[in-house]
């Protein structure tokens, strides 16, 4: 098994995702740091706290040079930051001391660091929001359209009453609009300019700090904070929640697939399957297993990063570097997740013959608590009770379905009547999500 099956050659197909994976490469970071360095130098510049011309020749110099990411590594094992190394491969390569002596001016290796993952998070969530609107549109489809396919619903693994595959799926998609709901709060708590230098109180920019902060954040289409966050991790935090919540949310689709793909139930089809080695009947529900294994994967990376939380005085290597271990890895995960659950519910065909039969198992005891509400119209609810029981246990018995034996105690009974109360308000609310999923598809972009 390799160290990160993430980017491995043989399991990126399966837990990878190409397209978050990019935004968290050496060469990413490195043009993430050089565009932050660039703009501060422009907007420090144009504030008259460096000279125009050093502030437009950095901005340039950051923009064209190339830096080699692995000829940092040395210092940064040694420093601790590759912001260092950085600085001094980048002042090499300017080749103009002079002008070069004001880049960085005033900041912290921590300011360039968090302002330039603030600029690969923006693309980052904008991918989670895409993929979570089409997750929600293949969701709102199935539910209208099987919205009154009955099929039996189970609590701790048991069948209880009836329900519609319509509303199972519904009940998929109400924690995905909450989540894509809260991507809109996330955002602004996420993607922040850090610029609060050495020990959070700006003071190599003077009174001119604040100014330049904001003018930063400006040009890089960033929040301002309005003030140092070296320490408050809140943010990364957040993702970290958002994340967990939203991992759960679509392992338990994968869960639910699992479960109705298996053999000798077969509730649902999801297309062509793994193959095993050996076994060549084999259909496996691989994308749901995926789904499963990530979300425990992201569930407990988040447990950690939420302990970064814990950050020591005003800055504090130890959190921060927890930080650079668990966040890609989380990010891409979640990203894979996305992409898997499309893949899932592309494919996903619920058998009505299939759910029909699980409805009628059992002698028709999944019409039970329909049962006892109509008797209780009539009789008290307690004797409702022990008669329904009284009737399950015959019909077990004497293996005969509960609706003769129910009809032939009760005469005046309409059991085509307790079969549509039965499925109560399923098929509400598959079409319920379907057009919540609508409406939010024909609101105006902000």
């Amino acid at each position: 098994m390799p160290a990160s099956p993430m980017n491995s050659q043989i399991y990126a197909g399966l837990f990878g995702d190409p397209e978050t994976e990019r935004l968290f490469t050496d060469s990413a970071e490195v043009r993430a740091m050089l565009l932050v360095e660039g703009t501060l130098a422009r907007v420090q510049g144009s504030l008259g706290l460096i000279p125009a011309d050093a502030a437009a020749f950095i901005e340039r110099a950051a923009r064209e040079a190339q830096i080699d990411p692995a000829a940092l590594a040395p210092d940064t094992a040694r420093n601790g930051v590759p912001v260092p190394a950085l600085l001094a491969a980048f002042r090499k390569a300017a080749t103009a001391p002079d002008l070069m002596q004001y880049v960085h001016w005033g900041a912290t290796s921590q300011d360039i660091m968090d302002t330039g993952l603030a600029l690969r998070l923006r693309p980052v969530l904008a991918l989670w929001e895409a993929r979570l609107g089409t997750v929600l549109k293949q969701m709102a489809t199935l539910a209208e359209t099987h919205a009154a396919l009955p099929m039996a619903a189970r609590t701790y693994g048991q069948i209880a009453t009836p329900t519609s595959f319509g509303a199972v799926v519904a009940s998929w998609g109400w924690p995905l609009i909450t989540a894509r709901d809260r991507l809109a709060a996330l955002r602004p708590a996420v993607l922040q300019v850090s610029l609060s230098g050495a020990a959070g109180t700006l003071s190599a920019m003077g009174p001119e700090g604040p100014a330049v902060r904001a003018a930063l954040a400006q040009a890089l289409d960033l929040a301002d904070p309005g003030h140092s966050w070296h320490s408050d991790r809140s943010g990364i935090g957040q993702i970290a929640g958002f994340a967990a919540t939203l991992a759960a949310s679509l392992g338990k689709i994968g869960e639910d697939l699992i479960l109705l793909s298996q053999s000798g139930l077969a509730e649902a089809t999801l297309g062509q399957g793994g193959a095993s080695s050996t076994m060549p009947q084999k259909q496996n529900p691989v994308a749901p297993s995926a789904l499963v294994a990530l979300a425990r994967h992201v569930i407990g990376q988040a447990a950690i990063l939420q302990g970064t939380g814990l950050h020591r005085q005003q800055r504090d290597g130890a959190a921060w570097f927890t930080e650079w271990l668990i966040l890609p890895q989380t990010c891409i995960a979640l990203s894979r997740m996305l992409s898997l659950a499309q893949d899932c519910l592309s494919r996903l065909q619920p058998d009505p013959a299939a759910l029909s039969a699980q409805i009628d198992t059992s002698h028709g005891s999944i019409y039970a608590e329909a049962l006892t509400f109509a008797l209780a119209r009539q009789i008290p609810r307690p004797e409702a009770e022990q008669s329904v029981k009284a009737l399950l246990a015959e019909a077990a018995a004497a293996d005969q379905p509960l609706s003769i034996l129910a009809a032939r105690a009760n005469p005046w009974l309409d059991w085509s009547e307790i079969v549509a109360t039965s499925l109560g308000q399923a098929q509400n609310e598959a079409l319920s999500f379907s057009k919540k999923v609508r409406g939010a598809e024909n609101q105006p972009a902000n």
